[in-house]
């Protein structure tokens, strides 16, 4: 069902509740859980203390939803839980030590470290979208500048292209043909140019693949993963590029760091959050 998230925290909430109700049956045992990936940064109490594609700031979203539903929640970040999909069902089974990596609207990430999803003194773990690329650089939503979300998010992205399109319009003229208007460009517009061979879209996704290359080769180099899973919907409109995405990481990170490194592509897709969030809250329940 559509979050439609422009509404305040507690419709959305109502509307998960009255989700699950029609389809749990009431001879479901109350001890089954409930497991949710959110947008946001998430507390170790399994409040959203922040979500910026929400809009929301300290909603207690597990305690919200375990008191209207009577059984136990789990709350992970939305990539958190696609990481734990990834890593119990997709292209990371079978590691103990692998970074997910998704790029949508913007760029988030999940850290399995010695068989065990890592959340953070705050539970905020895995901000890889937050890794400074340069210095005092493009203005990221975050309260910094220079951030990797801020040169290869979505929302980046449809930004830059917009700048280029008002710098070189005659070369931009695919991508206004695309959107029919500069301020309806898109990252989605941009696949469509690159994909149709223009020039000004090529240019903007290779920098934006070599901003990336820059925030995997420290991810590597800090958390020596043994593997790198890419997923996200931008993303997974330039599968074709993982391939020389992999080679640049691996050239320039610690040549120790890369031994053995694989990065591919999600598995799961769109259903990597999906399988994650519930499987982790599976396992919660059980111990």
């Amino acid at each position: 069902m559509p979050t439609r998230p422009e509404r305040p925290a507690p419709e959305v909430i109502d509307d998960i509740v009255a989700c699950v109700r029609s389809r749990w049956s009431d001879r479901l045992p109350a001890s089954r859980p409930l497991g949710v990936g959110v947008a946001g940064q998430v507390g170790s109490n399994g409040a959203v203390l922040f979500g910026p594609n929400l809009d929301w700031h300290d909603v207690p979203l597990r305690a919200r939803l375990a008191n209207a539903l009577g059984r136990p929640v789990s709350v992970l970040n939305d990539v958190q839980a696609a990481t734990y999909g990834e890593w119990r069902y997709g292209a990371g089974r079978g590691t103990d030590d692998l970074v997910c990596v998704f790029v949508g609207t913007g760029i988030g990430g999940g850290i399995v470290a010695d068989g065990h999803l890592r959340h953070g003194a705050t539970g905020t773990a895995g901000e890889i979208g937050h890794l400074t690329v340069q210095r005092n650089g493009r203005k990221c939503r975050c309260p910094n500048s220079g951030c990797l979300e801020a040169y290869a998010g979505g929302w980046a992205i449809a930004e830059r292209a917009r700048e280029a399109l008002a710098t070189d319009p005659r070369g931009g003229e695919r991508l206004l043909s695309l959107a029919g208007e500069a301020s309806a460009v898109t990252s989605k517009t941009v696949e469509q140019a690159y994909s149709s061979g223009d020039a000004l879209a090529r240019a903007l996704v290779d920098e934006t693949m070599g901003y990336l290359a820059c925030g995997l080769v420290s991810i590597v180099n800090g958390f020596n993963p043994k593997i790198v899973v890419l997923g996200g919907g931008v993303l997974e409109g330039f599968l074709a590029l993982v391939p020389s995405l992999a080679e640049a990481v691996k050239a320039r990170a610690l040549p120790a760091a890369a031994e053995g490194l694989a990065i591919v592509p999600a598995r799961l897709g769109g259903e990597s959050g999906l399988v994650g969030a519930a499987t982790y809250a599976r396992t919660e329940a059980a111990r």
